[in-house]
């Protein structure tokens, strides 16, 4: 068994390349390598700033021998008179076998002529050779570069390649930006610590080789070194370091021999909103920030940070020095534009919003803001908020987008809705204040969800103006492209409803929201009001059907049944109470695990598909109002009026299942028992009453679900 290395030696690469491009390889290379018949024992895979690689271990000296099947002509054309024609004697030497090699077989279409060939497998040198190019220039990313004349695109410029196979080079040859690169097993070690080239005797020698020479490539290795690192020297300084997850992964890709090194700033700053020195710290130089103890709310920053460094570490105090001049301009700069900021109210900055287009067709900012605040008040007006309560919405409304338009997001855009909570404690109540930074959330998935009404309210408000109006543009999200995040927008309106258990009728909101849009931007509008509620309601429930399925990891049959498929009457209940939605599903889920689902799933199937043949309309519940007792010609019937009359006013989902369980044997006596009836008579009157009754169980049981949608025994 033959090991292989393959190692791309560049000039820097940014950070996230390193981790899409593995993984593309991840992807890749085994699929190319069982293209081949090869199946090795292990992949592995590394990166550095400086270079990609991967080291395959347990090939096959050569490719296994293949056995390939080849239908050639019809017996009749190959063979005149007992002897090979011409087509015969051609398909032979075109296949490499003598025509005493044809098999003769019946098909469909005939007798025809079969060869066997055995095709001898290649050498693994040979292959290899033949894949690495592909790998490395069909690797895709942002903004690859061609230099010169040459044809390769690549993150950064090539600058040497390594091909081995064990001990020796595999002969690769490119042309990267006017610099033809020839394999060889020269590789290049740490910057600083090693410049010097090193030479690579053997594929399984390339960890160590490398690790000799200062450059980690294993990237977890490399991450656990650098959190063992930071989380040390926080406890030197009596404090704990916040390790932002994606930081740490970006900080690994950008240094190939880690050493942590710590920084000072002035205490003064500590009196700048904690969130504008970490967010200096991460976003704009990759520091980690320390604190008195674990939880961001919970403990207080200290005046020190932490750094990864990828320099000498016998000069971390002058890598320090140079960290702190930096960090000391940075948080300089913050603090002038948080007093300059708060020198006047936050309603102030409400005029400057005019001045920053939200959308080309829809104005400004402050236009939306507008459109929120009317969103906000129709919210308040269906979930019957008034007083105190009501103004402070309102108000968060009206301020929720003032900070965009000050220095500090200006300069620190993620710090929108953090600045506004920050800058409307000044004048304003805390509940304003809350709700400007929760209006925000969730960010992204797995975010937090706005605790307060007034935070969840506003929330909303934003979001449904954004939806209604980016649909009433045309901007419908196709496929993977969703330029304005809708999907996130509907799945925070939805979560936010849930979470914060929001009697909220969509379907009524929407109604409003649209009909506003349509009067008031009738000059932009792409489609009727009409169309776009109706794209908005597809598309809710389509949100919705999703949240279910993979957040709350629902079946898929009953998240169907609740919402209903291709049932405008449980699609309009679903969007009319998200709430009972959700409940009703999550019920259904908990009846099918105790078993209780099973023993009414055959009454209320066998009841609803005969009742279908039936005019019964579903809102029907009460059998006094559509069966004639008089009619009856069985005891059963009567036993099922009196039973169906037992589940009137049975609004509750529990109490409503065990009804439908009592009542399931005497509609099986109704069906098979020893009084069955004949439901479909020949007797028109007798019939429809029949149809009634079953029409009658089959609506109690809509009330909970469509059991039609429900698959028997999942």
């Amino acid at each position: 068994m033959a090991s292989f290395l393959l190692e791309v030696g560049t000039e820097e690469l940014p950070a996230s390349f390193v981790d899409e491009a593995l993984e593309q390889w991840r992807s890749r290379i085994p699929k190319s390598l069982a293209d081949q018949y090869l199946t090795p024992e292990t992949i592995d895979y590394y990166g550095t700033p400086r270079r990609l690689a991967v080291l395959i271990k347990g090939l096959p000296l050569q490719q296994p021998d293949q056995t390939e099947e080849v239908k050639g002509p019809s017996a009749q054309a190959a063979f005149k008179d007992g002897q090979p024609t011409k087509a015969a004697v051609g398909f032979a030497q075109k296949q490499g076998v003598s025509v005493d090699a044809f098999e003769i077989r019946s098909t469909e279409k005939g007798d025809f002529v079969f060869v066997r060939k055995v095709l001898k497998g290649r050498p693994i040198a040979e292959i290899l050779t033949a894949l690495v190019a592909p790998w490395i220039t069909e690797l895709e990313g942002k903004r690859l570069m061609r230099w010169a004349d040459g044809e390769i695109r690549f993150s950064r410029p090539i600058r040497w390649l390594i091909a081995l196979l064990d001990e020796t080079v595999l002969p690769i040859k490119m042309v990267s930006h006017s610099v033809h690169l020839q394999s060889d097993r020269v590789s290049y070690g740490h910057r600083v610590l090693h410049p010097e080239s090193v030479s690579i005797p053997n594929a399984e020698d390339y960890v160590s080789v490398l690790r000799s020479a200062f450059v980690e490539v294993n990237i977890d290795r490399r991450q656990e070194i650098i959190q063992a690192q930071v989380q040390e020297a926080a406890k030197q300084l009596g404090g704990v370091a916040t390790i932002a997850p994606y930081l740490l992964r970006e900080v690994t890709n950008l240094v190939e021999y880690p050493s942590a090194v710590v920084g000072k700033f002035d205490e003064e700053f500590l009196q700048l909103p904690a969130e504008v020195i970490t967010t200096e710290m991460e976003s704009h130089q990759r520091y980690f920030p320390v604190r008195t103890g674990r939880g961001e709310n919970s403990a207080e920053l200290l005046p020190y940070f932490i750094t990864a460094s990828n320099g000498d570490p016998e000069k971390s105090a002058i890598i320090a020095a140079g960290n702190e001049r930096v960090i000391r301009a940075r948080l300089s700069d913050g603090k002038f534009f948080f007093d300059a900021d708060r020198a006047d109210p936050l309603e102030s900055y409400l005029p400057k919003l005019e001045t920053v287009t939200f959308q080309q067709d829809l104005g400004s900012v402050r236009d939306k803001v507008d459109r929120i605040v009317a969103i906000a008040t129709q919210l308040c007006d269906q979930l019957q908020i008034t007083g105190d309560g009501r103004a402070q919405i309102q108000r968060a409304a009206l301020l929720c987008k003032a900070d965009l338009v000050t220095q500090m997001v200006g300069e620190f855009p993620e710090l929108q809705g953090v600045m506004g909570q920050k800058y409307a404690l000044n004048g304003e109540p805390e509940v304003v204040s809350t709700a400007i930074f929760e209006h925000y959330l969730p960010k992204g998935a797995g975010d937090r969800l706005p605790q307060t009404l007034a935070g969840q309210i506003v929330g909303l408000s934003d979001r449904l103006d954004t939806l209604v109006s980016i649909f009433g543009l045309g901007l419908i999200p196709t496929g993977s492209s969703d330029p304005f995040a809708l999907r996130r927008a509907a799945n925070a309106v939805v979560n936010i409803t849930w979470a914060g258990d929001l009697a909220l009728n969509l379907d009524r909101i929407l109604e409003s929201v649209v009909s506003s849009f349509a009067a008031s931007y009738a000059s932009v509008i792409k489609v009727s009001s009409i169309e776009l509620l109706q794209q908005l309601k597809d598309f809710f429930l389509q949100r919705i059907h999703t949240l279910l399925r993979e957040d709350h990891s629902l079946d898929y049959d009953l998240v169907n049944a609740v919402i209903g498929e291709n049932d405008l009457e449980y699609a309009a209940r679903a969007l009319s109470n998200l709430l009972d939605v959700r409940d009703r599903a999550h019920f259904l889920q908990t009846i099918r695990r105790d078993g209780r689902l099973a023993t009414i799933y055959e009454t209320v199937n066998r009841a609803s598909r005969l009742a279908a043949q039936g005019n019964l309309a579903t809102d029907r519940l009460n059998p006094s109002q559509v069966v004639d007792s008089a009619l009856f010609q069985k005891s059963s019937e009567q036993a099922f009026y009196d039973a169906l009359s037992q589940l009137q006013g049975q609004t509750n989902y529990e109490n409503l299942v065990a009804a439908l369980g009592k009542i399931a044997p005497t509609v099986s006596n109704f069906f098979d028992g020893a009084d069955s009836v004949l439901v479909m008579d020949s007797d028109p009157a007798i019939k429809q009453n029949r149809l009634n009754l079953l029409g009658v169980l089959r609506n109690h049981a809509r009330v909970l679900a469509d059991f039609g949608a429900i698959v028997k025994g999942s």
